[in-house]
């Protein structure tokens, strides 16, 4: 018998720091809990909030800015991100993202193209799932979801 869909609801989804003072607030979308090799994320930094600089040996990390601006760092190359732009970032580079704004969220799809991360036994998806959990507020669901912006839920 085939698998059936997968189907989850942002109000049913939890958004997770995953040390209790970071300023990025990560909401797994998809991953190996859903039978995916790859794991997706909403992410969501704080004004001028940042990744602490980390690495994967073995996946390929993909940033789709959905709203705001950045700098990526990735070894010795610094790029400057805004809304529409894609970053892929190869595997083993050490790496991270600083949101430029002192206002404004910055808000990426982050696809880790293989989550069984040799350096993380348990793969990405669980470390951010054992991490603290937060809230999605308002701000966060209108940036996200047109409806939420329009108030009709």
């Amino acid at each position: 018998m085939a698998q059936p869909p997968v189907v989850k609801n942002i109000e049913d989804l939890t958004a997770r720091r995953i040390a209790p003072d970071d300023t990025v607030k990560l909401v797994p979308l998809a991953g190996p809990s859903d039978g995916s090799p790859a794991s997706v994320f909403l992410e969501i930094w704080e004004p001028g909030g940042a990744q602490p600089d980390n690495s994967h040996p073995d996946s390929v990390e993909i940033f789709l800015v959905l709203s705001g601006e950045a700098e990526a760092v990735s070894d010795e190359h610094t790029v400057a991100l805004r809304q529409g732009d894609v970053l892929v970032l190869p595997p083993g580079s050490v790496h991270h993202i600083q949101n430029t704004s002192a206002t404004e969220r910055l808000y990426t799809v982050t696809v880790m193209a293989t989550d069984n991360e040799g350096s993380m036994a348990e793969g990405f998806e669980a470390l951010v799932t054992n991490g603290t959990p937060t809230l999605l507020d308002e701000a966060d669901k209108a940036t996200i979801f047109a409806r939420y912006a329009t108030g009709v839920a």
